[in-house]
């Protein structure tokens, strides 16, 4: 196969992933009903009248989380290209076993940080 040929696969996930969002936004827009009342442009339709501001204050615990979570996401995100550049090499298992180990030792390493750091502590 040439190299052309190889990047086939890209190319038609590429015209799927750009056609699939239009042609379901247009599907959603002809089957969803369409109500003109003025209740239906209000910030709320739940029949609950609005209390208060929109605007809230989080408590930043929430975001240390949000962080977090992401940091160790993107670890994961990254294993799995990671273990195909070794597959058919013969050293597959090896390649695995050093694999969790860096994972296991990071997640680690990262929770003791964040729990030396206070991320985990709610503050009331």
């Amino acid at each position: 196969m040439s190299i052309i040929g190889s990047y086939i696969p890209v190319v038609i996930f590429l015209i799927v992933a750009l056609a699939v969002p239009p042609v379901l936004m247009f599907i959603v827009y002809q089957l969803s009903p369409r109500s003109k009342a003025a209740d239906k442009l209000t910030t709320y339709e739940c029949g609950s009248v609005p209390i208060g501001d929109a605007k809230i204050q989080f408590n930043i615990e929430y975001y240390l989380y949000a962080i977090a979570f992401i940091i160790f996401d993107i670890e994961i995100l990254f294993m799995y290209p990671w273990a195909m550049v070794y597959i058919g090499h013969g050293i597959t298992e090896i390649a695995v076993v050093a694999m969790l180990l860096f994972f296991i030792v990071s997640v680690v390493i990262g929770d003791l940080y964040m729990w030396k750091k206070g991320a985990f502590k709610w503050v009331k």
